[in-house]
């Protein structure tokens, strides 16, 4: 009798909160954001020299330091045109990307009501896809050159684990990301926890901003990557604690296990099944625990030294 009254209670807390997310989400889904998405690539690519005065006047920050000649021979570069094409091709039109930038601007605004809409500009920066995107309090850039498609022959020289996230479904991800990096405080990155709780904090942010989309798209795996994580949660936690990793001023350790790789390098025999960024996903369940924990909103959290929110989270591991 206790176990199906204490079935019945967990169904019905979890019905309640689902209904109090829903109605949040509605709420959030009402606020009015004002902006809108310049094609500076496309007005580049569609450019002619004669043309080149109208694009300084409407976009300055990009023409500071090069001088005209420079832009001329660009136009006329063969091969930047194909990139430019190919963007042109894949991204006729940005719809998906701009209902998704609302979705995101809308949540900062309802949980940061100092926040305003950015200029946001897509652009090409020839595959530098360490600079995907860039963001700032007024303006946000999106390098589309980086998101034609993991399988894109301009991609065939970048590593696989990194051309793998070059997809249209990472552009909300990245920029989110890079608000989150701004929102993000800690006094230092000393340890592998500090490291781990540090980009924890960036994911549980995006649990927040950018709930439409699902945790594999949050943290760039796969499903069968974001699975494999899962399944494993208590054997990867188990090993840095019985290796003394988590207080490890050890340098090689966040190359190890918290920067982007093909595999997270355990010295195991399960290496080449892992994912890399072993270490952010356990930061990230580490930080979710705390927020379960704590009724501090996600900009108090973000602010939040990794000491206390590992000392309160209690975090257990997914058996």
């Amino acid at each position: 009798m206790q176990i199906r009254f204490f079935i019945i209670l967990v169904i019905g807390l979890v019905i309640w909160s689902c209904e109090e997310e829903s109605k949040l989400e509605k709420q959030i889904a009402e606020i009015d954001i004002d902006f809108y998405v310049e094609r500076f690539d496309k007005a580049f690519f569609e450019a002619e020299p004669k043309d080149l005065q109208k694009l300084k006047e409407a976009y300055p920050f990009f023409f500071i330091s090069d001088p005209d000649s420079f832009w001329i021979e660009k136009m006329n570069d063969s091969l930047q045109n194909e990139l430019l094409g190919e963007v042109q091709e894949k991204f006729p039109d940005v719809n998906t990307a701009t209902k998704e930038l609302e979705g995101l601007f809308q949540h900062l605004k309802y949980y940061d009501k100092t926040f305003k809409a950015p200029r946001v500009i897509t652009l090409t920066n020839d595959v530098a896809y360490r600079d995907k995107t860039f963001v700032n309090d007024s303006i946000v850039l999106i390098a589309l050159d980086n998101y034609l498609g993991a399988s894109h022959p301009f991609y065939q020289n970048i590593p696989m684990y990194i051309a793998a996230n070059m997809e249209e479904d990472q552009i909300i991800s990245d920029v989110a990301n890079g608000y989150a990096s701004k929102y993000n405080f800690q006094t230092r990155r000393s340890t592998l926890l500090d490291e781990m709780i540090y980009f924890g904090k960036l994911l549980y942010f995006k649990d927040i901003m950018i709930p439409f989309k699902t945790d594999a798209e949050k943290i760039g795996y796969s499903d069968a990557q974001l699975k494999w994580a899962e399944a494993n949660e208590s054997q990867i936690w188990s090993y840095f604690v019985e290796k003394e990793f988590l207080y490890s001023t050890n340098s090689k350790l966040p190359s190890r296990f918290v920067g982007d790789a093909p595999f997270t390098k355990f010295g195991l025999e399960l290496d080449n099944d892992s994912p890399g960024r072993l270490g952010q996903y356990l930061g990230w369940q580490i930080v979710k625990a705390y927020a379960e924990k704590v009724e501090d909103d996600v900009l108090k959290i973000m602010q939040t030294e990794p000491e206390e929110i590992f000392r309160n989270a209690n975090f257990k591991p997914k058996k």
